[in-house]
């Protein structure tokens, strides 16, 4: 029997659907805040600084001893998610959005519930039905458009590899750390992994705080806003989401972001998206219907 036979308590159900809201909005924060950050940081100072700030936030209930010590033998599992989901994915990102817009950039990244998907089939045996595949495929079209919509007739630029690279780093880490949070819980998983990646983006840590007098203003308090909600408050609420959801179909949740972060980069950075761009993002929508309607697994 696996774990989709186990039942759900409703109280249970509803936190994670809050953590899922939560996590939706303040992702999707993050796209326009990067671009806004990027205009006083390099993006590995930039990514270092947001990491630095989530690790200190972190450190509270480290001393308070709520993060209880892994096990040796998933350190290695800690190490590889923290350095590919954060360190990794966040210089990847950062790289991406110096060319590609708030909005693009977050439907580039609706590839990783594709990625998830297929590595929760092979590594934590979620199965998706045959809709769910489907559903998949016709948002990862919508996301073909808004890159489509957003590029014009040169394309998203070399910046949209980068974020399909993040996107990948992204569903590894969802992967991987799905089996730390059942485990050690939410809480000292996100703190584990947010500690592994701060570590790694340390060696840019020396020219962020070399810009912060030249950054002081918008760029500096969104690096310190994405440290401390899309980073510390967001990746905890999404643990007790994967805690609670097959990784698979978590994921698929996060086709939502991209829309949001097209909203509110229109509001807070004035980039208005296309209409190819708008219609990209009704089909990505539509495939996250599919998948989470006609696509979840029955139970056994």
């Amino acid at each position: 029997m696996t774990d989709l036979a186990v039942p759900v308590r409703p109280h249970a159900r509803r936190l994670a659907g809050w953590a899922l809201v939560t996590t939706i909005l303040l992702w999707a924060s993050s796209y326009p805040a990067i671009r806004a950050g990027l205009r006083g940081f390099e993006p590995g100072p930039l990514a270092a600084l947001r990491y630095g700030v989530a690790a200190l936030a972190f450190l509270v209930p480290a001393l308070a001893g709520r993060l209880p010590r892994p096990r040796g033998a998933d350190l290695g599992r800690i190490v590889v998610a923290g350095g590919l989901g954060i360190a990794l994915y966040n210089l990847a990102l950062n790289s991406g959005e110096v060319t590609v817009s708030a909005g693009a950039a977050g439907f580039l990244i609706n590839c990783s519930p594709i990625f998830t998907a297929l590595l929760g089939r092979l590594f934590l045996d979620e199965r998706l039905r045959i809709m769910g595949w489907v559903g998949s495929v016709v948002s990862l079209g919508g996301v073909a458009l808004i890159a489509a919509g957003e590029g014009g007739a040169t394309g998203v630029g070399s910046g949209a590899w980068l974020i399909l690279l993040a996107a990948g780093c992204q569903s590894i880490q969802f992967v991987l750390q799905k089996p730390l949070i059942q485990r050690y819980g939410a809480l000292a998983t996100t703190g584990y992994v947010v500690f592994v990646g701060a570590l790694f983006l340390l060696p840019y840590l020396p020219a962020a705080v070399r810009a912060i007098p030249a950054a002081a203003g918008i760029p500096l308090a969104s690096a310190i806003y994405l440290g401390l909600f899309p980073a510390a408050l967001a990746y905890a609420a999404w643990s007790v989401v994967l805690a609670h959801f097959p990784a698979g179909r978590a994921s698929s949740f996060l086709y939502l972001v991209a829309p949001l972060a097209t909203g509110l980069a229109v509001l807070w950075l004035g980039e208005w998206p296309s209409p190819l761009a708008l219609c990209g993002g009704v089909t990505v929508i539509l495939g996250v219907i599919l998948v989470n309607t006609l696509g979840r697994p029955r139970r056994a």
